[in-house]
């Protein structure tokens, strides 16, 4: 049998040495065995193949919890050697993502809408904060930290200064809702709701998918379509190397 070095291995992935060990040791690759003469760990190609299919699950960012906890278990499942087993959980994951991916596509086009005038709820009188909150599904503090983000500015009656709610106001926040439960970040809202409100209706999809270049630091959630985009590549990339490890067994 022939072995491979574990820069040999990282090599053929293209990822660090250290990505290799750190794989071994928590055992999202099987357990390898080391050469007794010098105590080098001797990889197989079956371990090439698991790092490959290891590093489409752990080697991109944190794409939400469903998503991540499928791939882990794709991985688990073929390391494991029961490869029917990891093709058809490759397939589940697939599904998952295909899911989670028109639920974004959705909700942008209903943002998009309500964006042209189409009102998004008919409410006839204004409401206060915690019938909004029963309205919608959601809590009183989700209501207010959507307020205190920047992503909708509340008239308040002026004979108490309580937050009236109406109509428009109401349609804003079921367009915010409806983008944050399909796994938009509060930062891609705002930033689209910043250009709305600057009247520029032209390319919202894009600016709710795309950061500011100044952007240092951000989250797949801050740019979410195309995060989905390249985790459907990912899935039928994994469902090729699972196909492919059960070919060279047959």
């Amino acid at each position: 049998m022939k072995y491979l070095s574990t820069s040999a291995l990282a090599k053929a992935v293209g990822v660090h040495p250290n990505t290799v060990r750190r794989y071994a040791e928590r055992g999202i690759i099987p357990p390898v065995k080391r050469n007794p003469a010098n105590g080098y760990r001797r990889f197989t190609e079956f371990h090439l193949d698991c790092l490959r299919l290891a590093c489409q699950v752990y080697g991109n960012q944190f794409t939400g919890k469903g998503i991540y906890q499928s791939g882990q278990q794709v991985v688990a499942t073929a390391v494991s050697q029961n490869l029917g087993g990891a093709l058809e959980l490759a397939y589940n994951h697939l599904i998952l993502v295909k899911s989670e991916r028109a639920q974004a596509d959705v909700a942008a086009s209903l943002m998009e809408r309500w964006a042209k005038g189409v009102p998004a709820d008919a409410t006839s009188q204004p409401l206060r904060i915690g019938q909004v909150a029963q309205l919608l599904g959601v809590s009183i503090d989700v209501v207010r930290s959507w307020d205190r983000n920047g992503l909708i500015d509340v008239p308040r009656d002026p004979h108490n200064g309580y937050r009236r709610y109406g109509a428009a106001e109401i349609s804003r926040l079921r367009v915010i809702r409806m983008l944050s439960r399909a796994g938009y970040s509060l930062s891609a809202i705002l930033r689209m709701m910043i250009q709305l409100d600057s009247g520029d209706t032209t390319n919202l999809r894009h600016t709710l998918d795309t950061p500011h270049p100044d952007d240092d630091i951000y989250t797949a959630a801050d740019r979410w379509l195309s995060t989905l985009a390249t985790e459907e590549e990912r899935a039928h990339t994994i469902i090729t190397i699972i196909e492919e490890m059960i070919q060279k067994r047959t």
